[in-house]
């Protein structure tokens, strides 16, 4: 993790910090939203070193620019403009960082670039005081999208999560919580009350690897010893996490700690703890194979449906199956050939799964179209002929266009 120096005159005693203080390897301090409760602490800090994430340190500079600025405009001595630095609060880094205020503020609709973004705090950082709240909240906006249209939940995330690699462990999580969701509503053996820790389990699988996968997602050599030691132990020291942060409820926490480990078999002779595990297992693989890495291109969708529908022993996978059935053969935000040599992106799910609404995006010579273009696939001439991989279409889409033009279909 990249880190920079801040001076400890920055962070005032008794007063919540905006973001976590890092020794100089990257290790936790004092974490978002905590304190130095005396100055006496404050000066151990100081001897040690403090240093701030760099995606942080951004923030940081543009509060002390600021306060320097409006100090200019006061007509503030130079020697106290100096000290601007000293001055600088929390609600004013908080601004730059686009934090919710703990009081005072409404919040704006959700969206799922907004909640990933929700996500990606809660996940990186932690803290026992609000984790349950946090993660109660991501849950309730991420259903309240899901209500407004399983296709254009699936156009949004999947898409996003074959084009970008920002935030990709919060992306990859909410991808996968609501494909789960999804594929639960078709599992009718399954408790309704098993919902809410399938989905929580699902949005903190990784909670003990979140900077580690955001890394991965953007390292183009292969991992180290080291991290693949971290790989293979974070689902069990997630559910330990998990545990210390507060959470009692035993399906979330068995769900978590076996979602890597999960075997393949009946759902119905497996424990329910195992059952979860078992389809965030392959919610995981269907939704890895559709996003990319530094280190490796994304597949197709027909590559990503395969993965999840059979099992290690390439039997039909009763999860995977579930999967398949709420998604689609040819799930909305991925790409699709057809029979006039276009390239087309899936914007909705059809009456019948082989013929999905979708838009045109590369013409039949291989060139971008200026607009997409609707085209009925149920029709012989624009009929799907197979899917395409992300990298093979290299046009930049506009998510609220392509929703927009899926409402306009009906």
């Amino acid at each position: 993790m990249a880190v920079v120096s801040i001076s400890i005159d920055s962070v005032r005693i008794d007063q919540p910090v905006p973001f976590a203080l890092r020794d100089s390897a990257g290790m936790v301090l004092v974490p978002r939203g905590g304190t130095i409760g005396t100055e006496e602490r404050r000066q151990q800090l100081s001897e040690r070193g403090v240093f701030i994430d760099n995606a942080d340190s951004e923030a940081f500079k543009k509060a002390v620019a600021g306060k320097m600025d409006s100090m200019f405009r006061d007509n503030a001595r130079l020697g106290v403009i100096a000290k601007a630095v000293d001055e600088i609060d929390a609600d004013a880094v908080e601004r730059n960082l686009a934090a919710p205020s703990r009081v005072g503020r409404t919040e704006a609709p959700p969206t799922w670039d907004g909640l990933a973004v929700k996500m990606a705090a809660a996940l990186r950082e932690p803290a026992t005081s609000d984790f349950l709240e946090r993660i109660n909240s991501i849950d309730k906006d991420l259903l309240s999208l899901l209500a407004a249209g399983a296709d254009s939940a699936l156009l949004s995330l999947i898409y996003s999560a074959s084009t970008e690699t920002h935030k990709y462990s919060a992306r990859h999580a909410l991808l996968v919580t609501v494909i789960v969701e999804l594929a639960a509503r078709q599992l009718e053996a399954w408790p309704l009350e098993w919902r809410a820790p399938l989905r929580k389990a699902a949005i903190t699988m990784n909670l003990a690897m979140t900077t580690l996968q955001d890394q991965l997602a953007i390292q183009e050599s292969s991992t180290s010893p080291y991290q693949r030691e971290q790989i293979e132990q974070h689902a069990k020291k997630g559910a330990i996490i998990l545990g210390d942060l507060g959470v009692t409820d035993e399906l979330w926490l068995k769900a978590v700690e076996l979602h890597h480990t999960s075997p393949p078999g009946p759902l119905a002779e497996m424990e329910p703890s195992a059952q979860l595990a078992r389809l965030i297992r392959r919610a995981d693989m269907f939704a890895a194979r559709l996003s990319p890495r530094k280190s490796r291109q994304a597949m197709t969708a027909t590559a990503a449906g395969r993965a999840a529908y059979l099992d290690e022993n390439q039997q039909t996978d009763q999860a995977g199956t579930a999967i398949i059935k709420a998604v689609g053969i040819y799930p909305p935000g991925c790409f699709v050939k057809l029979a006039t040599g276009e390239i087309a992106i899936v914007l909705k799910r059809g009456s019948r799964s082989n013929a999905p609404l979708v838009a045109s995006v590369v013409g039949g010579k291989g060139l971008p179209l200026s607009n997409p273009m609707l085209r009925d696939t149920r029709h012989k001439a624009n009929e799907v002929t197979g899917t395409a991989a992300p990298h093979e279409v290299r046009v930049r889409l506009s998510i609220a266009d392509l929703l927009a033009m899926s409402a306009s279909a009906g």
